[in-house]
Formats: C-alpha cells, structure tokens, sequence
C-alpha cells in the first residue's frame, strides 16, 4: 500500500511537472526544448534544480529508453560511458587543492569530483515513477550488451555502486509466498525459477501449498510484486541426498510436526538487472529462523543444492594429463563417464561413484577464481552465508539438466544457526571453505595438506 502511495505521488507530481517543463521550454524556443537525443535530455536533467520539472523529464527519459532498439540503445551506452564521466575540469581542481593542502575538506571534494556524473544522472532517474524498476531493467540490456562491449564497464560498475545502497538487506522484506498469494507473484515465481523448473499450476500447488513444503520471497518497497529471490523449502525426517523423492508429484506428504528437517532445495535470484549485487550474506538465516519461530522442532537446516559448474571443470581435469587432482586410477574410471547414459548402467555406476565423489571434493575444496573464490557459483553464495559444506550426493540430480552440468552431482550446504556468522568472517576474510571432516577425508592426502579448509 505504500509503495502503492508513493508511485501514484511521483505520477502526480510527474504530471505537473511536465506541465511546468514544457512552459520553460516554450520560453526558451522550440529548437533548444526538443532535444533529438537522449544524451541531450540527460544532460538536461542534470542541469535542473526543480524537483517536479525534473520528475516529469525523468520519466520522459526513461520512456524514450523504453522505447530504444538494439542499435540506438548501444549507442544510448556509449554516450552514458563517454559522455558522462568525471568532470575533467573539477576534478583537476579538485586533485591539485588536496595535494597543496590534504585535509578532510579537500579530501571530501575530491570524492565528490571524482564520481561520474551517471551516478547523479541515475539517482535522478530512479525519481522517476516506477524508476527504480526501470533502471533494473536498463541494466539487464547492460549486461547483455557487456558480451560484445568491455569498453562500457564502466556503465555496469556505476549501476552496482548505486544499487549495492538501494537494494541492501535492510530494505528487503521477507514474505511467505502460499496459495492464495496473489496471481502476479505467482507467475513470476513459475518464470524466475531457476533451478528446478515448475512444470505447471499444479506443480507449483504441491511447491507451495502442501503442508510440508513452504516457499519464502524477499521484496524491495520499489519493485511491487517483483520478487527479488525466493527459497523453496522441503520439511524432511532427514538430510535429502535427492532432489527427484522431493518434486515426486506421488509422494507422501509429512505432517510438518514430524520434521526435524528444513531443506532449502531451490534459491532463484529473479532479476537479471540486480545480477552481482549482494543482498546480504545473511539471507538464508532469516529463512530458517522464520520456520524456526513457526516449527521450533526443527533441529537441522541444510540445502539440496547443485553444482552447476562441476562437469566442466572435470572434463578440463581430465585433458589435463598433469593435473594431480586426479588419480590414475580415477582417471581410468572417469572414462566411463563418456558411455552413453552411463547413469542408467548399474555397473558403471558402482564403478564411478567414488571417483565422482573425490573429483567432486577437489572441485568445491581446491578450485579457486583467480581472486582465490571457488570456482562453483552456489559455494561462493551458501560459504558466504555462513554454511557448512556438509556432504556430496552422486546420482542426486540424473534430469536432463543435472547430468549435464554435474553429472547429477549435488551436495548438501548445512547452516548451523550457533556457527553461521563464524563461518561467514572465515569465508570472507580469508576465503576459508568450512567444510564437515566427511567432505574432507575425501581429498586424497597430497591434495589434503595445501587445501586451506577449516572443519
């Protein structure tokens, strides 16, 4: 209801305020008013004192972009990356008083001096009605035009400077999402679902309406209706090593008094424009203490997760002749994972499920990004939270999408509420991997004394 307000109070003054916009353009003469591009009407609000004239060119602006194909909208990017920048003149200034006299005045002006003028531009803009939403938006073209263009990085770094602020965890607002939840999120949940697709209503029905499954969203006050990540959630008598008994549509449905188990089984991020930005490294513990306060009989909070990168990474492994993160013998028995619907084969099975698991620990426990992260995208956001790599599944995920991504691998993240917040300054601070003594002991030993990995 508020955002509600807040939105019809930015159209109003968007309103009168275009009325005021086109009387000083009348006076300044036709030619000046109407901008032919973009960059000129940016450069225009920017110039601005007056709020309400400003909120109306801002939505004029954002309804221009809207209106932008491929080609022009790149070059909207180009003149935001080229045109926009530091002031040059004010910056020189700027640099040369605090190198003649350093000091927390001129210290603060040269901050001042030296962002982009886009972020100001931005910060306009998002006054705009429903402005924050189409910023989000303009970023996710960013982000598909960054595939062909580094040079408009720039842009892309501004945009997560201002949301970072924006969209931080004191803002957001968790909600259970149930059946008689309204039908817009609703849809969105289907369409944003990310790692276990919802097939249909009656999918989704079994997700979020059994008695012993919930589903949680975070929302920001700017997006109305536009989840920003939601947790599906399965209430267990124990730790699931398989994701197929938890979207079975025959299954039994457990009395939730029964569980002793809350297993985070799929975490989608739905916007694409917010990609990169942190919510916050404490998302998942709002989660289960809001089950915790509903069922405080439950004892264990895990994940079911995937590990979308881990075929990859192990057919590199393998070309790799010297990598010692594999043993002769594995390498011997990973071959059969070249056999067609090996999965489906009892024998080859039996044969890889082991060197499947010790490939998979060196993978989550000794594969780093070059800022010494792990390589999995799912343990750096569960280690950042707090969690515990606890155990490896073989044969969890054998869908389609599964096996091709993991080879049906997937793990179990354990959040221990008493150690969440330990394990998270472990994690950033040192990128240490907390990890259970179970995951450990499958390193074999060389690999084992130079893995920085805490029990």
């Amino acid at each position: 209801m508020n955002a509600s307000f807040l939105t019809e109070l930015l159209q109003t003054i968007s309103e009168r305020g275009r009325g005021l916009l086109d009387r000083s353009r009348d006076r300044r003469g036709e030619a000046a008013a109407r901008s032919e591009s973009l960059a000129e009407l940016c450069e225009e609000l920017l110039s601005r004192r007056g709020e309400a004239s400003g909120v109306a060119l801002a939505a004029e602006i954002l309804g221009r972009y809207a209106e932008l194909t491929t080609g022009p909208r790149i070059a909207f990017f180009e003149a935001l990356a080229t045109r926009f920048g530091p002031d040059a003149r004010r910056l020189e200034t700027a640099i040369a008083a605090w190198q003649q006299s350093p000091s927390e005045l001129t210290a603060s002006e040269l901050h001042i001096a030296a962002e982009p003028r886009r972020q100001e531009l931005f910060r306009r803009l998002n006054l705009a009605p429903n402005g924050t939403a189409a910023l989000v938006h303009m970023r996710s073209q960013l982000l598909d035009a960054l595939v062909y263009r580094n040079d408009l990085r720039a842009i892309d770094a501004d945009f997560v400077h201002l949301f970072s602020s924006w969209f931080n965890r004191g803002f957001l607002v968790l909600h259970r999402i149930g059946w008689s939840s309204p039908a817009i999120v609703l849809e969105k949940i289907i369409r944003y679902e990310a790692v276990h697709e919802i097939r249909d209503w009656d999918d989704l029905r079994r997700r979020i309406d059994s008695p012993d499954r919930r589903c949680y969203a975070f929302f920001h006050p700017a997006l109305v209706d536009e989840p920003l990540i939601f947790v599906e959630v399965a209430l267990t008598r124990e730790m699931p090593n398989a994701i197929a008994p938890i979207l079975a549509p025959a299954r039994e449905v457990l009395e939730p008094e029964k569980a002793t188990t809350a297993a985070f089984y799929s975490i989608s991020n739905c916007q694409k424009g917010l990609a990169g930005v942190s919510f916050g490294h404490f998302l998942i513990k709002q989660v289960a203490e809001e089950i915790s306060r509903e069922l405080p009989r439950l004892s264990t909070f895990v994940t079911l997760s995937p590990a979308p990168g881990f075929a990859d990474w192990l057919q590199r492994e393998r070309r790799d002749a010297e990598s010692p993160k594999l043993s002769p013998e594995e390498r011997e028995a990973l071959a059969l994972l070249d056999q067609e619907d090996w999965w489906r084969d009892p024998d080859a099975v039996a044969r890889l499920r082991e060197p499947l698991q010790r490939a998979a620990a060196a993978y989550f426990l000794t594969a780093r990004t070059r800022s010494g992260a792990p390589v999995d995208p799912v343990a750096r956001f569960h280690l950042g939270n707090g969690a515990r790599l606890e155990r490896i599944n073989t044969l969890g995920d054998l869908s389609d999408k599964g096996v091709q991504q993991a080879h049906g691998t997937m793990v179990n993240y354990l959040y221990d509420l008493d150690e969440i917040e330990k394990n998270h300054e472990a994690y950033a601070e040192a990128r240490t991997i907390v990890a259970s003594s179970t995951v450990r002991k499958l390193l074999r030993s060389g690999l084992r004394d130079v893995v920085q990995v805490n029990p």
